[in-house]
């Protein structure tokens, strides 16, 4: 019986639902699978409405308060193909409005090994980064580069402290962005990728003057919607930035060999640990910027790893430790 009962479910799991979503007088087709969570639909949702995931609130009668629990997966609710609900929610004009009053996340969790590598492994998450490459397409800004490295960035506490103020949006550049990212595009083909849309990204890296600089290009801008969600025994579901995607798209210029990702958020990088190096965040921009000296410091790290064959072998969470090994064999040679 019990072997009967997990067919059920991962039947249930692996069947294509085509829900109607019924939005400002017109109606969208989105197509989901059982193991997506709400989070997912909603994502899917604003992939067709541009309405972002947090402004939408999903009618049901049948289903009541469960479509508000982004974590919920679609196979735990009574949902048939062809269903028809309602979304109530509004394309967001003012995009600097909405970016502040996002929540800030504060529990960068770590999980432990085994689980990361579950994680990662799982074949329902495997097949939720199949369905991503098939949907996300990538536009690029410039042509990807043969024999250069990828560099992957995050924005929010990355490259820009997003929660203080300031008349100005370059008092919150973290200090030495253009230099890094000169030095860097040396060796590597630069991408963004932020949990937010689109037009924040676009309209944060041009007024940051990162689109458009002379001594650098940008390779491609990516935002949520290339994101999936996973589920973690101990942590429930939350989203990540499976770097599978770029390189499903790019296979003759991009690998887990050649590619290193920076961000604040350790979790953002689980589909992908071998290649993830968690910054220090860059908060409170007026009273740090005259000391936070990260980028120059990762600066160093990245052109010292850049002749390597295989990045995929190195630990990352030590690259302080590298580079003052670096230094002192440049001091002894």
């Amino acid at each position: 019986m019990a072997g009967e009962g997990s067919t059920t479910t991962s039947s249930l799991s692996e069947e294509e639902l085509t829900l109607i979503v019924k939005w400002s007088g017109k109606e969208y087709t989105v197509r989901v699978c059982g193991d997506d969570s709400v989070g997912e639909l909603k994502r899917r949702i604003c992939q067709l409405t541009n309405v972002l995931p947090k402004r939408q609130k999903l009618l049901y009668p049948k289903i009541g308060s469960k479509l508000a629990d982004d974590s919920v997966l679609l196979s735990y609710l009574p949902l048939k193909s062809s269903l028809k609900m309602t979304m109530i929610g509004t394309v967001e004009d003012e995009i600097i409005v909405d970016q502040v009053e996002s929540p800030e996340i504060v529990d960068d969790f770590e999980l432990g090994q085994d689980e990361a590598v579950d994680i990662k492994d799982k074949e329902v998450n495997k097949q939720k980064l199949r369905r991503r490459i098939d949907q996300y397409k990538i536009e690029l800004k410039n042509p990807c580069r043969e024999g250069k490295k990828l560099l992957v960035l995050d924005i929010d506490y990355t490259l820009f402290d997003h929660r203080s103020t300031a008349e100005n949006p370059l008092e919150l550049m973290r200090p030495y962005l253009h230099e890094f990212l000169t030095a860097a595009y040396a060796e590597y083909d630069i991408m963004i990728w932020s949990a937010t849309s689109m037009k924040w990204v676009e309209l944060k890296m041009g007024q940051l003057g990162v689109l458009n600089n002379p001594n650098y290009k940008i390779t491609a801008l990516l935002d949520h919607l290339a994101m999936i969600t996973v589920q973690s025994d101990s942590r429930g579901i939350f989203d990540c930035k499976p770097l599978g995607l770029i390189w499903a798209h790019f296979p003759e210029f991009y690998s887990s060999k050649n590619t290193i990702m920076f961000d604040d958020l350790r979790r953002n990088f689980v589909m992908n640990p071998q290649n993830g190096l968690t910054i220090k965040p860059f908060k409170k921009a007026h009273s740090s910027r005259e000391s936070d000296q990260e980028l120059v410091k990762l600066t160093e790290y990245l052109l010292a790893i850049a002749e390597l064959d295989d990045l995929g072998t190195l630990d990352h969470s030590n690259w302080q430790l590298f580079n003052e090994d670096s230094v002192k064999r440049r001091r002894h040679a």
